[in-house]
């Protein structure tokens, strides 16, 4: 009905181009226009000045002959003070757009080795976006961003990638273990030193508590007992000893000690052969 009367609608983030005769005459905003069709008014066509999204995928080489599909991603959108321009001069803008992105992307990527590639996608990003900017704006068009979202390697390389990573951390892995081990092995034989460090000195002090126990014993006896020679009192101290080494013997019923001899009587033996060794220890 509206047509008939002459009167056309056009909607919000859109323009429409307006003819007469089959010439552009104007472009129409948002609203209600009249449209006189009877004088050879007409319209030609709608342009939506939303923001698009274009992706493009593009396969090409890097520096080090690996090949990568790389993913670019365009957001544009026509300009309503160019939108004669838009509309006129382009049969079909995203294979426009296409185009110069492939250009770049492949002019600027086998400049780059692969690892270069995945840091630098920024930069490969301003590129694609500077020369998309100068060339559409010419054609009524404003790139509004552009982004490499993504950088796709072959299916070999990737899993090539993966080992190498896997196997760097490994590698660290494994020194920082050999390096755990090292300390452990450093700290336990500290500790095993410093043990029997100890335990020297506790010999050490049981022993010379044994020699000072024994010098007073002989100093005791010798002085209340008159007549007796410090010889006298070792031997009965040697045969105290015994005695009580056999009771204890004795008394273990786990104990796998066998003196030989093991008669009383050998305690003379065992004390001369004690003096014996300490004489010839003397006057070596």
């Amino acid at each position: 009905m509206g047509q008939a009367l002459g009167l056309i609608q056009v909607d919000q983030s859109t323009v429409a181009i307006k003819e007469s005769f089959g010439k552009f005459d104007e472009v129409l905003e948002p609203g209600c226009h009249f449209l006189p069709w009877c004088i050879g008014k007409q319209i030609s066509g709608y342009l939506s000045l939303r923001v698009q999204q274009l992706d493009v995928r593009c396969e090409t080489k890097t520096k080090d002959n690996v090949f990568v599909n790389v993913v670019a991603s365009v957001q544009y959108r026509a300009l309503s003070e160019k939108a004669s321009d838009a509309f006129y001069r382009l049969s079909n803008t995203r294979e426009q757009i296409q185009s110069y992105v492939f250009d770049v992307i492949r002019a600027s990527v086998p400049k780059m080795n692969l690892d270069d590639a995945f840091e630098q996608k920024n930069e490969i990003a301003k590129a694609v976006e500077d020369e998309l900017e100068k060339a559409m704006s010419m054609y009524g068009y404003e790139i509004v961003q552009t982004l490499i979202v993504d950088i796709e390697p072959d299916e070999h390389v990737k899993r090539a990638m993966n080992e190498i990573n896997a196997a760097a951390r490994l590698r660290v892995a494994a020194n920082e273990k050999a390096e755990a081990e090292k300390i452990l092995q450093i700290k336990r034989a500290e500790g095993d030193a410093e043990s029997k460090y100890l335990a020297g000195l506790g010999i050490a002090r049981q022993r010379q508590a044994i020699v000072d126990g024994l010098r007073d014993s002989v100093l005791a006896f010798s002085e209340n007992v008159p007549g007796t020679s410090a010889k006298d009192v070792m031997d009965m101290v040697l045969v105290t000893q015994y005695f009580d080494t056999m009771k204890e013997i004795g008394a273990s019923s786990k104990s796998s000690s066998v003196f030989i001899p093991h008669g009383p009587g050998a305690v003379k033996d065992i004390a001369a052969q004690i003096r014996d060794g300490q004489l010839q220890a003397k006057l070596v």
